[in-house]
């Protein structure tokens, strides 16, 4: 239900940032860089929440990042407060589908909720984001593609969950993405004392692949969702006598 929630409010949020074609920059000319705008500069968090410390907006001179920069990428994501607001919304979801008896309901229950989805994802993040990138020499950034139909982008979105580039640059399957969160899931294992079968292990997985993936999609189309929103304020104050 939760991946589902996500994909879905995800995908709505990329194709409406291009319902309404924001108006055109002028043309660049090949081998140029375009001038920098304030809007389209990486914001920390998207729509306020979601953490969003390793997306690159472009692959433009692509240059590696070290074992360090990984590591740092796993962090920021881990503790930042997006992150505890997603597993706080996880948690009170667990608990009101009682997805896991052993933890009770009341305060209590909740705690154990927070505490395990939490979990989760500081594990997925560091196992995604900075030790098997760092084993397997896999770069763990998203990057945006910015051009091209929504469709074409959300397309190119869903595909970064399961192809990514290594550290020489050269596109390959996502390993980092698929043995990360499974490691994530039997790690998982010892805390989820309810769901030990191999059927709950594969709805972990999903759900962890499919949260990455949803998040891939609103990186690709928050800087159009942010350009939307800013000209739009601007667009008020304008009118404002």
């Amino acid at each position: 239900m939760r991946v589902a929630a996500l994909l879905g409010a995800s995908c709505f949020c990329g194709l409406m940032a291009l319902c309404q074609q924001p108006t055109p920059d002028p043309p660049v000319q090949p081998g140029t860089l375009a001038k920098s705008n304030p809007v389209d500069t990486e914001d920390k968090r998207i729509l306020g929440i979601v953490p969003n410390y390793r997306t690159s907006p472009s692959l433009t001179e692509y240059k590696p990042i070290s074992v360090r920069e990984k590591f740092v990428i796993a962090t920021q994501d881990s503790f930042d407060r997006g992150t505890v607001i997603l597993a706080a919304a996880f948690a009170g979801e667990g608990q009101l589908t009682n997805a896991n008896r052993s933890f009770g309901q009341g305060a209590a229950g909740y705690g154990r909720y927070f505490g395990t989805s939490y979990a989760d994802f500081v594990i997925g993040n560091y196992m995604t984001e900075a030790i098997y990138p760092a084993i397997l020499h896999q770069d763990p950034r998203y990057f945006r593609r910015g051009s091209g139909s929504g469709w074409s982008r959300l397309g190119y979105a869903i595909g970064q969950t399961f192809w990514t580039h290594s550290d020489s640059g050269r596109m390959q399957f996502n390993y980092s993405e698929i043995l990360g969160n499974s490691t994530a899931v039997a790690i998982s294992n010892a805390y989820y004392q309810d769901n030990r079968d191999a059927a709950s292990a594969l709805t972990k997985l999903g759900t962890q692949i499919g949260v990455d993936l949803a998040a891939n999609v609103l990186k690709e189309f928050s800087s159009d969702l942010n350009r939307k929103l800013f000209r739009r304020h601007h667009g008020d104050q304008s009118h404002t006598p």
